[in-house]
């Protein structure tokens, strides 16, 4: 894929792309280090270090998602976010990537200083230091584990769930393996990414069963003259829900809801019997009452992966307060 379809089809990504590898370069430009920078520079560019982020620099918990340790790490990772990111944003929309991405990252970067904080008052662990994208691209993969859990397709093809498991497993082993490697910001991210994937499957799913409620259906002996036409949603699909729709599926755009533009296949229509208007008049108003409720159901289901990351949001701020508070306290008792 070029980076003209990259940006066309993953505008997000292609810039998080770029501002990883522009940021690389401005660094290296400065005096940084390529492969070795040091840890003075890694701070002042933006790393997360817990006597800094858990104090008065909480900006670090997402600085440092755009910061890479070596040329090894900036490639790793941008590799893994071109792959993932050119799947999941069209899946997902730009907007919900991208929100995603940030607070995957800013969950692992959490967890680590969480377990970072543990480690010192159980006199087991001393302040450290990370950065990367790595949070943030585990909370991308666990987010398409559970596309592919829910079937849902990206250009008609179902993900590979058991593929996805085994690229997440081996991350994490790896993690785990290798000294220096921040795991505890790759699970943050993950378990970050799950929580807000499930929010866009369940929401997904509920507004493609609401969104066909409003297609006319057969009520009894009378028939509402329909045009319906096949499945042609290419970019997200529940292939596995829609399958009891094989004759009349109606078309969907990316947000569920249904196309109005779409062509009709005029060989699918049923007419009205003769003499059946006043059953007809009472069919369509009841039929327009299914229609404004499947309307503001799907509204309302649209809501919901936004409100469970304004949810995480709040969430991560009391989480950032209660550490530095802990923090604080045990300084006043020191002094």
């Amino acid at each position: 894929m070029t980076i003209q379809q990259l940006l066309k089809t993953a505008p997000v990504t292609t810039l998080l792309l770029i501002s990883f590898i522009g940021l690389f370069i401005i660094q290296v430009l400065s005096g940084v280090d390529a492969n070795n920078p040091s840890t003075e520079e890694l701070l002042k560019w933006g790393a997360n270090a817990l006597p800094y982020t858990m104090d008065s620099e909480p900006w670090r918990l997402a600085s440092s998602a755009f910061l890479h340790i070596g040329l090894m790490h900036l490639l790793f990772n941008g590799f893994a976010m071109y792959f993932f990111g050119q799947i999941a944003e069209p899946m997902f929309g730009s907007a919900k990537f991208l929100a995603l991405f940030l607070l995957a990252a800013i969950g692992g970067n959490l967890l680590n200083n969480h377990i970072t904080w543990q480690g010192i008052l159980d006199g087991t662990g001393q302040p450290g230091i990370s950065a990367g994208a790595s949070g943030g691209i585990m909370g991308i993969g666990a987010a398409l584990l559970i596309a592919a859990l829910f079937k849902i397709s990206v250009n008609g093809m179902v993900l590979n769930l058991k593929s996805l498991i085994i690229i997440m497993g081996i991350n994490l082993v790896y993690g785990f393996a290798v000294p220096g490697i921040d795991n505890a910001g790759h699970i943050g991210g993950a378990v970050t990414g799950l929580v807000i994937a499930l929010a866009f499957a369940l929401a997904y799913r509920q507004r493609l069963a609401a969104t066909l409620q409003i297609v006319p259906s057969r009520d009894g002996d009378i028939y509402q003259t329909t045009y319906i036409n096949s499945p042609v949603n290419r970019d997200t699909d529940f292939s596995a829900d829609t399958s009891r729709f094989e004759n009349d599926n109606p078309r969907f755009d990316n947000d569920g809801n249904f196309d109005n533009n779409s062509s009709f296949n005029h060989d699918s229509a049923v007419n009205l019997p003769v003499n059946s208007h006043a059953n007809h008049a009472s069919l369509n108003h009841s039929k327009l009452d299914e229609q404004q409720t499947a309307t503001k159901s799907t509204l309302i289901w649209q809501v919901l992966p936004w409100l469970v990351m304004l949810l995480i949001s709040i969430g991560f701020i009391w989480w950032w307060q209660d550490i530095h508070q802990q923090i604080l306290l045990v300084l006043a008792a020191i002094e």
